[in-house]
């Protein structure tokens, strides 16, 4: 009896040895197909009152991730999506960005579309040192070295809107109407500013903020329609974001508010927040972007049609920061690819310079301010929910950090090839630092 314990003793330790070798294999091999994979992170809203928007940008990063993976991935590895929904909660942006890096290991992150969450995250990038593609138009005033800019800064949005609608349209009273948040506020100063430099007074500028996911737009559309009625042409410049816009533009409609008296130009929205809408009422409002949908290229038909393949959705309609996205991510699989590694110093000193074709027949490049070169379009809303371009610039315009005709900024540039810095004082020679502002 004792020998056979004693046998059967032993090829329990050998059992336990064997299964123990195991779990180290299958530890390991697992470990090795996580180094097999770069992953690549996706931050953007899934739900809450942003995510009318963001949907959308998460879909069209998982297409071009495939569509990599196609080609073989990066630098012989496949590409891992890491999908997370901050849920519009600006906090929550961090929180999710720092679980991204420090937790999944991903080699870059593309998202968030408000400028609240992109200041949000903003401090993560730059502690743990990680890349962001920021896809979205915003205010400007600002140049990250962890921060890549796809969207449109305020030199290739608002300001050529009010250049048209000023020399086009000859308008003459403004309201600049936003969601209460930095985008509207900054970029609202700038165009203020911008209007009272081409002479127009203080009492014909109105300004007006509504919250996030604002709905009761009656008397705010009462107001607009009497400023409009001093007998000087006016137009309305919409900052407003998200879900707010639906019943912003049915209001509209419901007092018969019509483009041929008082223009709106939309700086956030495009084909995704006119699907769920009746766009008929709107015929001929104006949004500024530098994509439509509507573009007549080979390059963008080629998108549209893998979309639809990949959404399995005829219907599903394609907007600016979706090719905003396409830039960024395209960019910086030719970084990674040109620097040989994913480590986000070599790939941040390797993006500026770096070239990608966008979607309307140009050549997007990326700038040393960490910003690219962009057309502008101006499009009239159509009864189908697409544009219909009426307007656009002769060349395509390099994005510019900072505002001309801000006091504190004319004099700042951001240079991180040259200088190394976000806001180089171009007056007192000095490097104020990216964050100082």
């Amino acid at each position: 009896m004792l020998g056979l314990f004693k046998r059967a003793t032993t090829g329990l330790k050998r059992l336990a040895a064997v299964s123990a070798l195991a779990a180290l294999a299958a530890g390991a091999a697992g470990a090795a197909r996580a180094e097999d994979t770069i992953k690549v992170g996706i931050l953007h809203s899934l739900s809450g009152t942003m995510a009318i928007s963001e949907t959308t940008l998460k879909d069209a990063m998982l297409m071009l991730i495939e569509e990599q993976n196609k080609k073989g991935g990066v630098l012989g590895k496949k590409l891992e999506a890491v999908v997370v929904d901050p849920a519009s909660n600006w906090p929550l942006f961090a929180e999710k960005a720092r679980e991204l890096i420090t937790k999944d290991k991903v080699a870059a992150v593309f998202g968030c579309w408000t400028s609240v969450s992109r200041k949000s995250v903003l401090p993560v990038f730059k502690e743990l040192n990680n890349i962001l593609f920021y896809p979205v138009q915003y205010e400007g005033e600002e140049s990250e070295r962890n921060v890549f800019y796809t969207g449109a800064a305020p030199n290739q949005q608002a300001i050529p809107a009010v250049d048209y609608l000023a020399n086009e349209e000859k308008v003459e009273r403004w309201v600049l109407a936003g969601t209460d948040y930095v985008y509207p506020r900054t970029t609202n100063k700038i165009l203020e500013a911008y209007l009272k430099s081409r002479g127009v007074k203080a009492e014909d500028i109105m300004i007006n903020y509504t919250p996030f996911g604002h709905s009761d737009w009656q008397t705010i559309v009462a107001d607009i329609k009497k400023f409009g009625s001093q007998g000087k042409k006016t137009a309305v410049v919409s900052t407003i974001n998200g879900d707010a816009n639906v019943p912003f533009y049915k209001e509209l409609a419901n007092q018969g508010v019509k483009a041929t008296d008082i223009p709106v130009v939309a700086f956030s929205v495009g084909e995704e927040e006119l699907a769920g809408i009746d766009t008929k009422p709107l015929l001929g409002h104006l949004a500024a972007w530098n994509y439509f949908m509507s573009i007549d290229t080979p390059e963008n038909k080629d998108f549209i049609a893998k979309w639809h393949a990949f959404t399995k959705d005829p219907k599903r309609v394609t907007n600016d920061p979706m090719e905003a996205s396409y830039i960024g991510f395209n960019m910086w699989v030719k970084a990674v690819e040109k620097a040989g590694t994913t480590d986000p110093d070599k790939v941040i000193a390797t993006l500026p310079g770096i070239k990608q074709a966008n979607l309307t027949g140009g050549i997007a490049e990326m700038l040393p301010n960490h910003h690219i070169t962009k057309p502008v379009f101006i499009g009239e809303i159509e009864g189908d929910g697409q544009f219909d371009v009426v307007w656009k610039t002769k060349e395509l315009i390099p994005g510019e950090a900072w505002s001309r005709y801000l006091e504190g900024s004319k004099s700042l540039v951001a240079d991180w090839v040259k200088y190394n810095c976000g806001n180089y004082d171009t007056v007192k020679n000095v490097c104020l630092g990216a964050a100082a502002k």
